[in-house]
């Protein structure tokens, strides 16, 4: 994992309210119990399932995400952070969550076997990342994913696991369009207007969420992988 992230992009992607409501629509009813967050970022994730869980712990490498993340939670005895990388915990957790982070990982198969051994029975492993290698961009280059991902490749890691329930989902259909006509029109000025360009497509998420609907979630921006020991 990315130990000097900058991350000039979370800020941004951290206000999108109307976007982070629906992914955690799609995965609150999975998250309880002793939680790992990896490469939680901002934490801003954090405010949409700490009332779900009992103790939480976060692991992030980047120093200065790090030490945001002890200032923000110093106060809040359910949550423990750790300026580390994760591997295969001696402690076993009820959910472990991946949100945007695995796309960042260059060996995903060793991160998501170590994060898989740590589950408890039961338990589950959650991970959202970027859709389809067709979208991916300048924008993906610049903040340093190695890849973007659809169900084969997942399916291909189950394949390592001993699991009892899987659920694969894409979401976000109009964002999907957005990206597609930001890589082959915009390409070298993605940059440009970025804030403003988020922004928009923040409030277009409800039409997204109707689209998806429709289309039965045949595509997306983004995937959702759900996985239970």
């Amino acid at each position: 994992m990315i130990t000097n992230y900058e991350g000039w992009e979370l800020n941004l992607f951290d206000v999108s309210e109307n976007y982070r409501s629906y992914q955690f629509e799609l995965i609150g009813d999975f998250i309880k119990g002793t939680a790992a967050e990896i490469g939680p970022g901002n934490g801003i994730n954090v405010n949409f399932y700490i009332n779900k869980i009992e103790s939480l712990n976060l692991y992030e490498p980047t120093k200065k995400l790090f030490h945001n993340l002890e200032e923000k939670f110093q106060k809040n005895q359910k949550i423990n952070i750790f300026n580390r990388v994760f591997s295969e915990e001696k402690e076993k957790y009820d959910t472990i969550i991946y949100l945007d982070v695995l796309e960042h990982i260059k060996d995903d198969k060793k991160e998501f076997i170590n994060a898989f051994n740590s589950l408890k029975k039961e338990g589950h492993l959650i991970i959202n990342v970027p859709a389809f290698n067709i979208l991916y961009s300048d924008f993906d280059k610049d903040v340093q994913h190695h890849k973007r991902y659809n169900k084969k490749d997942f399916k291909k890691l189950f394949n390592f696991v001993d699991y009892s329930y899987t659920n694969l989902k894409y979401y976000d259909s109009l964002g999907f369009v957005l990206s597609f006509m930001s890589k082959f029109l915009l390409k070298k000025n993605y940059k440009s207007n970025f804030k403003k360009k988020i922004f928009i497509w923040n409030k277009l998420i409800p039409l997204s969420r109707l689209l998806d609907k429709i289309t039965f979630h045949l595509i997306g921006k983004s995937l959702m992988v759900i996985i239970r020991k």
